[in-house]
């Protein structure tokens, strides 16, 4: 189903926690206690999650409230050193499970369930670059979601 290039370790748990930590680092970034917070929440959802779930939880981990702006802050941060990903018609998250491999986003939405499938295919997203930088777009950043059914839901 994806097309890769190369073999992908993927993370979970701590072993994704230290693998965030440090994409994070080696970007000149800090791991603060904060975006420790943001990210181990994150990385709990199998489906996209709203700053404000994410908010929700971490507020109640740290026993006060945090703003949902300040996680939209750090969760900028995490899509930007690729520890999280954006699905962008659902402006919600998810934990990268590979933060070391950078890849463009092509995500599979389940219209039904609200899954969203992360998939890597390097040849049709660098085809979808090279047409919009030679339609004349600098900085090119594809991102590709797939709205259909899932697998369980058909």
């Amino acid at each position: 189903m994806a097309a890769h290039h190369h073999h992908h370790h993927e993370h979970e748990g701590a072993s994704l926690a230290h693998a965030a930590q440090a994409a994070l680092v080696d970007a000149g970034e800090q791991w603060t206690e904060m975006r420790a917070d943001i990210f181990e929440v994150l990385a709990t959802f199998d489906k996209p999650a709203s700053a404000y779930d994410i908010a929700d939880l971490v507020s109640q981990k740290r026993g006060k409230r945090v703003a949902p702006n300040s996680v939209y802050r750090i969760l900028d941060l995490f899509v930007a050193t690729n520890l999280a990903r954006r699905v962008e018609s659902a402006n919600a998250y998810l934990a990268n499970s590979h933060p070391g491999c950078l890849h463009d986003c092509i995500f599979l939405i389940c219209d039904n369930c609200g899954t969203a499938t992360h998939i890597d295919d390097d040849k049709l997203t660098n085809n979808v670059r090279a047409a919009a930088e030679g339609a004349g777009f600098a900085q090119v950043r594809p991102v590709i979601e797939v709205r259909g059914k899932c697998a369980d839901c058909d």
